[in-house]
C-alpha cells in the first residue's frame, strides 16, 4: 500500500469553489474510530456537517493492515470503490478496482488484513447492526 508521499492509486484531488478557489488539494487523513472502527483513517470529501444531519457523505477511507469495523447497517446506499489493496466482508475479498454497491438495509463487517484504500459514498449515516 502507498504512504502519503507515494499515492499512485489515489486520484489527484481538486476542490474549492469553481471560478474562484478551485484547485489541487492535499489529502489530510485523520483517525476514523466511529462505527467501531480500528486501524482506519479518513479524508473527508464532504460530510453531514455540510449536508445536514442524516445527509450524504463521501470520503477516502484507508484501512491499515488488520484494520476493521464492527458490523453496521446502511439505511441508504453505500458505494465503495477499492482504489488500492483488498477489502474483505463476510461475502468475499475485493481487490483494487472493485466497486461494491450496498443497498439500503444491508449489513456488513468490513476489514482489511493487508490494508486497503477506498472511495466511499454514504447516502445516509450508518447505524449499529443491532
Amino acid at each position: 500500500m502507498s504512504d502519503d508521499n507515494d499515492m499512485t492509486a489515489f486520484p489527484r484531488l481538486f476542490g474549492g469553489i469553481p471560478g474562484s478557489s478551485f484547485g489541487p488539494q492535499a489529502y489530510d487523513f485523520r483517525p476514523l474510530m466511529r462505527d467501531g472502527r480500528v486501524g482506519a483513517e479518513i479524508h473527508s470529501l464532504y460530510s453531514t456537517e455540510q449536508t445536514g444531519e442524516g445527509g450524504p457523505a463521501a470520503a477516502i477511507v484507508r484501512y491499515l493492515p488488520s484494520g476493521a469495523a464492527e458490523p453496521h447497517r446502511h439505511p441508504g446506499y453505500e458505494l465503495i470503490w477499492i482504489l488500492e489493496g483488498e477489502l474483505e466482508t463476510d461475502d468475499g475479498v475485493y481487490p483494487a478496482n472493485s466497486l461494491l454497491v450496498m443497498p439500503p438495509g444491508s449489513v456488513h463487517t468490513p476489514r482489511s488484513p493487508k490494508g486497503a484504500v477506498g472511495f466511499v459514498v454514504w447516502e445516509q449515516p450508518v447505524r449499529p447492526a443491532q
